[in-house]
Order: C-alpha cells, then sequence, then structure tokens
C-alpha cells in the first residue's frame, strides 16, 4: 500500500464529507425549529429522527453485503446523490408551500436509507486507507467534523434563517453535497482483496448476510461489548431527542438559546474529537468505552434533565459530548482491528442492526411517555410535581427534563456493568487482530 497516497486521499474524502455534513446540520437545525412551531408536540419532532433510522435499520443487512461486493467509492457517490435527491424534494415542497410535517418522514427515510450506505462503506474504506495504529485518531477526525458542524451549524442557521430563510439554507446544502461527491471523484478508494478467505464467505444475499452474525456470534468479547453498546444507545434514545423540545418549552421558544447549546454541545464534541485525534485514545480501548458511557450518562444526560437554566445547560452540554468521540473512536477501533477487513461491510451492519434495533421503540415511547404522561404530570398541580417537582421543577418542559435524567442514570449502569464482565473487560487481549491484507486496484 502506498501510505502517503491513501493517506492524501483519506483527508480528502473526510474534508469533502466534513463540508457536506456542515451542510446538512444547518438544514436538519432549520426543519426542526420549523417542525417545533408548526407542531408543538415533543412526538413530531422525535418522529422525524424515527423516520430516518428506520429505513437504515431495514436496509442495513443488504447493505453490508452490497459493500462488499461493490466498490465502496461508488457506493459513497451514489448515497450522496440519493441524499442530495431528498434534499431537492424538500426545497421544492417547501418553496411551494406546501411542505408539511409527514412530508419531512418521507424524505428522511430516503436519507437515512442512503446514509447507511454511506456510513459503512465510508467506516470500512478507512480500515484500509490508514494504519491500525491510527484507527482512533480518524475517527477523532471523523468527530471533530461532526461536532464543528453542531457548532457552526446552528449559529450559521439561526442568523441566515432570518435572511434567507429555510429554503435558502437547503440551497447551501445541496451546494455542500455536490461538493462532498467531487472530492470522492478525485481520489482512489481501496477495496479488499479477493483472498481465498474472502471467496469462501460468498453466497446467496441470506447466506453472506448471515456471515456478519455468524462472525460477532463467534468473538463473545465484541458480542458483550456490543450489548453494552445496546444499552446505552436504547437509554439514550429515551432521552437526547427531548434536548430541543425541552430547552424551547422552558424558555417559551428561545431560538437563542436554543442555538447556544446546540453550539456547546458541538464545543463538547470538539474539545473531545481533538484530544481522541492527538492522544489516540487510551491503551486499553474498552476502557474508554465503558468510561465514556458511563460519564457522559451522569454527567451529561441527568444535570441535562436537572437543569433550569442556560448556565447549567452548558455544563452538562459539554459533558454529555465532551467523552463522545473517544467513546465511539475507541469502540469503531476495537471493531476495526478485530474483523477481517474483507467481511468489514457485513459485519458492521449486523453490528449497528444489532446496537440499534431498540431505538425506534425507546423514541416512540419517549415521545408517548412525555406527552401522555411526563409532561402532565409535573405540571403544577399534577401528580408527579410534589414528587420530583423540587428536582426537576414544575411546568412546560419538567416532565421531559424527568425522563433525560432517567435515561442517564439507565445509561451509566450500561457503562459501569462492562467492567464486570471479564469477556468484555478483557477483550483486546483475548482476541486477536486480523492480519495485514493487501488493498486490490479497484478504483
Amino acid at each position: 500500500m502506498n501510505s502517503n497516497r491513501y493517506l492524501t486521499a483519506f483527508g480528502i474524502m473526510w474534508f469533502g464529507q466534513t463540508i457536506s455534513l456542515i451542510g446538512t446540520s444547518m438544514s436538519s437545525f432549520a426543519l426542526m425549529i420549523w417542525v417545533w412551531k408548526e407542531t408543538g408536540q415533543a412526538t413530531a419532532t422525535v418522529l422525524t429522527g424515527i423516520s430516518g433510522l428506520i429505513p437504515s435499520l431495514i436496509v442495513g443487512l443488504v447493505t453490508g453485503v452490497l459493500i462488499d461486493r461493490w466498490d465502496r467509492k461508488w457506493v459513497m457517490l451514489l448515497s450522496d446523490l440519493a441524499a442530495g435527491v431528498s434534499t431537492v424534494i424538500i426545497f421544492l415542497l417547501f418553496s411551494s408551500q406546501q411542505l408539511q410535517v409527514w412530508h419531512l418522514y418521507v424524505t428522511s427515510a430516503i436519507a437515512g436509507a442512503a446514509g447507511t450506505f454511506q456510513y459503512l462503506a465510508y467506516s470500512a474504506s478507512i480500515t484500509l486507507m490508514i494504519p491500525k495504529s491510527q484507527y482512533a485518531r480518524a475517527s477523532g477526525l471523523q468527530s471533530l467534523s461532526e461536532y464543528g458542524s453542531k457548532i457552526g451549524a446552528p449559529i450559521i442557521a439561526g442568523i441566515l434563517i432570518g435572511i434567507i430563510g429555510v429554503s435558502g439554507i437547503l440551497l447551501i446544502d445541496l451546494v455542500t453535497f455536490l461538493f462532498a461527491a467531487t472530492t470522492l471523484l478525485l481520489i482512489h478508494v481501496p477495496n479488499p482483496t479477493q483472498t481465498p478467505q474472502a471467496k469462501a464467505t460468498r453466497g446467496t444475499f441470506l447466506q453472506e448476510a448471515v456471515i456478519g452474525f455468524r462472525a460477532i456470534f463467534a468473538r463473545p468479547g465484541l458480542l458483550g461489548l456490543l450489548v453494552i453498546l445496546l444499552s446505552f444507545t436504547t437509554a439514550e434514545s429515551l432521552g437526547y431527542p427531548l434536548i430541543l423540545p425541552m430547552i424551547l418549552a422552558r424558555t417559551g421558544n428561545n431560538e437563542l438559546i436554543l442555538g447556544t447549546v446546540q453550539s456547546v454541545l458541538g464545543i463538547g464534541g470538539v474539545i473531545g474529537a481533538i484530544l481522541l485525534t492527538i492522544w489516540g485514545g487510551p491503551r486499553r480501548k474498552v476502557y474508554g468505552v465503558l468510561v465514556g458511557v458511563a460519564l457522559t450518562s451522569l454527567l451529561g444526560d441527568s444535570l441535562m434533565g436537572l437543569g433550569q437554566s442556560l448556565p447549567v445547560w452548558v455544563i452538562a452540554a459539554i459533558f454529555l459530548e465532551v467523552f463522545i468521540p473517544v467513546l465511539y473512536g475507541s469502540y469503531q477501533a476495537i471493531w476495526q482491528a478485530k474483523i477481517e477487513p474483507e467481511i468489514q461491510g457485513r459485519v458492521f451492519a449486523a453490528r449497528d442492526l444489532m446496537v440499534h434495533i431498540a431505538q425506534p421503540i425507546a423514541m416512540i415511547l419517549t415521545g408517548l411517555l412525555v406527552d401522555k404522561l411526563f409532561e402532565p404530570a409535573l405540571m403544577p398541580n399534577g401528580s408527579l410535581a410534589p414528587i420530583f417537582g423540587g428536582l426537576v421543577g414544575t411546568g412546560s418542559g419538567a416532565g421531559m427534563g424527568l425522563l433525560l435524567v432517567i435515561a442517564g442514570l439507565l445509561s451509566a449502569l450500561a457503562g459501569l456493568a462492562g467492567f464486570a464482565i471479564s469477556s468484555i473487560r478483557e477483550v483486546e487481549i483475548h482476541l486477536p487482530d486480523h492480519q495485514p491484507v493487501t488493498e486490490s486496484a479497484a478504483t
């Protein structure tokens, strides 16, 4: 492998995807505010996220098989194109004043399915573009993109929404999609060499999809680590989607306060991403996962729910995101090192399906619990006001705050449980790394 060539290609690919992510984050922020103003309901806001998640789970297994079969560069290009088409649809509907909330559910489904292809191809490609020792740092750069967009996108969108409106922000998103596609056209993205072992995994779609699950269940340490992340993401899905509507509800729809908190969430993530990029993560990556889960939950989610003013939300926002890059960077580095590149598409698809399978249920449950139980019960004369009113306050947004606290406690338990199970705690010691392979010359 020409290391310098692929490191340069990775840098170009990363930059293009970063620019695209900023555009997507701007349009998402503007549209979420639009949904809240149109409905005033947490359920509608949460369902916008669910509509993108469910299709990604449905196509996940097929995606993994195709990514291990197809040229990964072109998978990413076509994924960017599909996401761009969904943005065009939203733009046309909004510009003609015909956009309805259910339209966003449909377009989010298209973007969610496309995003699954893009993410898996991107993740599997990185394994062959950089040395194993740099996997965590690459994840740090990816996190830097994600959280950098969280800082800039809400501020830029908040300013531009009053100047060019939602339609103008959607146009910016389209331009960034085109930029990302152009950068991919300029580089070579390697594909795995078709070794005898890789050829032996070929078969029908169902047979190939099952290989991903078999590879995971054959490695108890990775399976246990997956269960920890499943518990974490499920609990997070109960609380994290409520941050936006909770703050709007508690501040009388103050977009400036919301934008500030959203930006601080990005700052926390950027700090963590920079730390991971420079540091490379702990020597025992599993500690980065387990400690990250526990601290994110206790100091982030729970404190966010307890907060009733901007200063507390700002502190919670920092802690809610600062550990995430190390958490997920360490998690991804373990999987990239332990799973053979030629089956990573299928394994990562199976892994992500299992990790996220409960998220839609949790998110639907969140909306129902908030609108039907927690919010009414924490009104000044509500049934839970005497019990929890002193903890999270009463009135609009208090019920969402209480659910955030509960979600944080559940998440923390997931992280702490990993230290008690030796197969998880010692996964890096007992499970060998995959052996290096030579990349194919496919373009």
